[in-house]
């Protein structure tokens, strides 16, 4: 299959780009930065594409699947779901497949406030959420976690222990929410969630964070928090490869904090562990059954990501596809 993977310039991209070409894929590698490593990961075709905030994104995106062909496309960013979807039918016309949850999903998951409306309306336990106008009637003296509504990883998250101070973090975070702080051990569940709603979860604890992603890691087995990330899957309605992070709290329960649209940056760690996540994940992309058995993994499996070197040369670097470069002496 000839798989067309969009950020290959973080992790999860990346890493599923390399996994692609081990199991025999012809891998496009799509990224917005022309310095991404996952440009120069040998056996890619390197393409630029313009990030998803840019008007012509989708346009771009649809003249790179008519020259290049991808018979699939898997996205690994989230902000680039909305024009995905609004593009599925277009894509499909040109023999592009994709697995995508609806737009309402994307809504609810890319949104905290919503996000936590949407899970307390279900009953599953998540950190109580008040938007900056509310924090006056916060049922916690502190700590708190100050947070951009529709942010990622760790950019502009603030830890602060008082109301006055979390006030005073909310005139600078961009679009924020006010979070309690929950304390515990983190975990990532990689989930693929098949078209009849029936999902696979694979548990790991994050013992080492970094920038966000997890680069210590090892799975374990909680039938309290896979049956907590199940309910929060169906909750959202949730579709395809995807993560759910949450706490083993330390006064005891679970709680979710946040679903990812996407396969996480330590998604390895679960196929190390014996989860044929990738694999799988084509399976569903064919419109064929996902074969949850092939999904079941061992517990205590550690994994530790780190720096490397991906490529070494000459510069310039190849040439990339997608974006026209300027004509000489254009501004």
């Amino acid at each position: 299959m000839r798989v067309l993977v969009t950020g290959t310039g973080g992790a999860p991209g990346f890493d599923l780009a390399r996994h692609l070409i081990r199991l025999g894929c012809q891998v496009i590698a799509a990224d917005a930065n022309p310095l991404a490593c996952g440009l120069v990961l040998a056996g890619v075709t390197p393409c630029l594409l313009p990030s998803s905030d840019d008007p012509d994104f989708g346009a771009r995106l649809l003249d790179v699947c008519r020259r290049l062909r991808p018979e699939a496309l898997i996205s690994t960013i989230e902000w680039e779901l909305p024009v995905l979807i609004a593009q599925r039918e277009a894509l499909a016309a040109l023999g592009v497949r994709t697995w995508l949850p609806d737009a309402g999903t994307v809504t609810v998951t890319g949104d905290k406030a919503a996000f936590h409306s949407a899970l307390t309306a279900r009953g599953i336990p998540t950190p109580a959420t008040w938007l900056p106008h509310q924090l006056d009637t916060a049922a916690v003296p502190g700590p708190f976690v100050v947070k951009p509504r529709r942010g990622h990883g760790t950019q502009n998250v603030h830890v602060c222990r008082t109301r006055a101070q979390a006030a005073v973090l909310c005139e600078l975070v961009p679009d924020p929410v006010v979070q309690e702080h929950i304390l515990g051990q983190e975990f990532t569940a990689d989930c693929l969630v098949d078209r009849t709603g029936n999902a696979s979860v694979i548990l790991r604890h994050r013992l080492l964070v970094k920038a966000g992603l997890s680069v210590v890691g090892r799975t374990f087995h909680d039938d309290e928090a896979a049956d907590l990330v199940k309910r929060t899957l169906d909750a959202v309605g949730m579709i395809g490869p995807c993560c759910v992070q949450g706490f083993q709290c330390a006064y005891g329960g679970v709680t979710v904090t946040e679903v990812n649209a996407r396969f996480a940056g330590g998604f390895p760690l679960a196929v190390a562990a014996g989860a044929a996540l990738v694999e799988q994940t084509l399976n569903g992309l064919l419109e064929l059954p996902v074969d949850h058995t092939r999904l079941a993994y061992t517990p205590d499996v550690c994994l530790t990501k780190c720096f490397e070197t991906v490529a070494t040369g000459a510069w310039p670097p190849p040439p990339l596809h997608g974006l026209t470069e300027p004509a000489e002496g254009a501004s």
